[in-house]
């Protein structure tokens, strides 16, 4: 679709957000991207959303355009920013979106109950609890993803995704894997990976869908099975054919037509 969207200038603490928000269709769409992604992770799947559906997307903070707002930019921060996104620019309803780091910033915020929030899709989640991979060296590992253009280009060929992307995509994959505060890129895979908010999620009260790309090799189908499901029990696991852990880039069309079942089945 052709979407019109504006920015709203969202107060947060240590400054302010540009929010990009477009439709007025409701339930909005709250979305909030990967360690490494940006407001443009998610435009492939606008693209096959219908036209007029209410949306909001940004930057989070220390990434991108936002990436001057002072930390912390530990998870609870993340969780706090993207909630005052949801408060300012959605009047009525709102869907959380979140994908992978966005996932578990999400799944905290559902868990805090917010006014008008009546469902939660998690999109290739980092689970509640931490998997036993998440070990301290491949946290330090993983630290180091976004070093150099080198490190990102074989991230994204040998980790992130299972189908190559369109050059145009995984450009912009490049480019906001590199457009980062450096506290910013160490908290998550140092800190933010290997938190356990089981104790949080509990509280989750809405209906909850998780989308899982068959071929992730970082949250794959049977980590999310282990140590997420048992954590938020209404959850319904959809596995996507053959993507890895980029769905919003691999599989667009299929994370769009996720959300409108969503949205759909919310409605019925």
């Amino acid at each position: 679709m052709t979407m019109t969207e504006f920015t709203m200038s969202v107060p947060v603490a240590g400054g302010t957000l540009d929010a990009r928000v477009g439709g007025r269709t409701g339930p909005a769409l709250v979305f909030a991207h990967y360690w490494g992604g940006s407001a443009d992770t998610w435009s492939g799947v606008l693209a096959h959303l219908p036209s007029g559906q209410a949306t909001v997307r940004f930057d989070q903070r220390g990434w991108g355009a936002s990436r001057t707002l002072p930390g912390p930019w530990h998870l609870d921060q993340l969780a706090d920013d993207l909630a005052r996104v949801a408060d300012t620019c959605v009047p009525g309803p709102f869907v959380l979106v979140g994908h992978s780091m966005g996932g578990k910033a999400s799944q905290l915020v559902a868990a805090r109950r917010p006014a008008g929030l009546v469902g939660l899709v998690l999109v290739a989640p980092a689970p509640p609890q931490p998997p036993a991979t998440v070990t301290e060296e491949y946290q330090r590992g993983l630290s180091h993803a976004y070093d150099s253009p080198e490190t990102v280009a074989d991230a994204l060929d040998h980790v992130l995704t299972a189908t190559p992307l369109p050059g145009t995509v995984r450009a912009t994959a490049v480019r906001d894997s590199l457009a980062s505060a450096a506290e910013a890129r160490g908290e998550w895979p140092l800190h933010g990976i290997a938190q356990d908010i089981t104790g949080d999620v509990r509280d989750i009260e809405v209906p909850v869908a998780v989308l899982a790309g068959e071929r992730d090799a970082v949250e794959p189908p049977s980590v999310l099975r282990e140590y997420l499901l048992p954590h938020i029990p209404q959850a319904t696991l959809t596995t996507v054919p053959a993507a890895g852990h980029l769905l919003p880039a691999e599989a667009p069309a299929a994370v769009a037509a996720a959300l409108q079942g969503f949205l759909t089945h919310l409605q019925s």
